[in-house]
């Protein structure tokens, strides 16, 4: 989200890669309605966020969904990159900024570390989300390179791969930020410097990071996607003449029955991401088109587009837990079974209180 500037009750807005510190004035009770959904919006999330990974990471964990121990690799990563993603950008950041005044983690220093980590944290998930679909993509439409690619370990080693180069693309974003304010020599909050719009190399660099997140994994996410869709579509006509009917149906066939299990589930994640991203994704190119970098109030709708389509980045790292859940039967019955576990412990402690009560009669 970009930065706010408030003096004397005038408002301006320069979009870039965000502002950190505190915001007196967004605090009010009758503030903008962008700001009061914030207020509501980013705990809704970090409530909702923080159980449905951490529930998705033990489920996972367990190995009792049917999966292979290399999806579960990539799903359990994958849960805990959007948990990272919570925790710092909208625990940390979003809501310290809206609901704390000042604490230590508006100290310059301090903010222009979390704001290149919560960049980090984003595009590590982002770019497990691709790796994952080009696993997928790997496995059903290149038979010969599977059993070499699409193992445990080549998964770790992906993983590790995009987890230090995507921290190390992101160091820059510390040195982007100046001080709002000084106070007793203590720099406060994060704001971007005027050489991040004007100086060739950081206009590059922001161009190359909105390519390398989204829209490049938008692009390979649409391109696999139909690849692997068109080899499934061409796989079930070669099947369907090889069983001698034409007429067959596709859950008469394991193998096409575990293909479209494995479609299913790539398609709900692949999909998701799309379609929470496309808002960020549209906003981020009008902005860049039309040079608008600066809003004159909370009504401004570039303003509010620059709201909603980030409230909608942070909702695709709740969404895949009801994923799993929607298109994965075991992860249903595991869930079931963990919501399941309190009660039972509860009724055999009644149980055995009424049995003790019992016998002392």
């Amino acid at each position: 989200m970009g930065q706010l500037l408030m003096s004397k009750g005038v408002v301006a807005k320069c979009q870039g890669p965000g502002w950190y510190g505190p915001r007196d004035q967004l605090l009010r009770a009758n503030g903008p309605v962008v700001v009061q959904a914030g207020m509501l919006y980013f705990p809704i999330i970090a409530a909702v966020g923080i159980p449905a990974n951490v529930v998705t990471i033990v489920i996972l964990s367990r190995g009792k969904c049917g999966l292979s121990r290399c999806i579960t690799r990539y799903l359990v990563t994958m849960a805990a990159a959007d948990l990272l993603v919570i925790f710092t950008d909208v625990i940390l950041n979003r809501i310290n900024d809206y609901y704390f005044q000042t604490t230590f983690l508006h100290i310059t220093s301090v903010c222009s570390f979390l704001l290149a980590l919560v960049r980090a944290v984003t595009d590590i998930s982002v770019w497990l989300t691709i790796a994952f679909t080009f696993d997928r993509f790997v496995t059903i439409c290149c038979q010969k390179l599977r059993a070499k690619y699409c193992t445990e370990k080549t998964a770790s080693l992906v993983i590790g791969t995009v987890c230090l180069l995507f921290c190390i693309k992101n160091i820059p974003w510390y040195f982007i930020y100046e001080p709002h304010y000084t106070i007793d020599h203590v720099p406060w909050g994060c704001i971007a410097k005027p050489e991040y719009y004007t100086v060739t190399a950081w206009v590059t660099f922001g161009w190359i990071n909105r390519c390398l997140t989204p829209l490049l994994p938008i692009f390979l996410i649409l391109l696999l996607n139909a690849l692997t869709v068109g080899y499934i579509l061409a796989a079930s006509r070669v099947r369907r003449r090889l069983r001698g009917s034409k007429n067959d149906v596709n859950h008469n066939d394991p193998e096409m029955e575990n293909r479209r299990k494995s479609i299913i589930l790539l398609f709900a994640i692949s999909g998701n991401f799309i379609l929470l991203w496309m808002a960020h994704v549209i906003y981020f190119l009008l902005y860049r088109i039309t040079n608008h970098y600066y809003h004159t109030g909370f009504n401004d709708p570039m303003l509010i587009a620059d709201f909603t389509s980030y409230m909608l980045l942070l909702l695709s790292c709740c969404t895949n837990t009801c994923i799993y859940a929607v298109t994965q039967t075991k992860f249903r019955d595991e869930l079931k079974n963990g919501l399941k576990y309190p009660l039972r412990i509860l009724f055999n402690l009644v149980q055995e209180r009424k049995v003790q009560s019992n016998s002392q009669h």
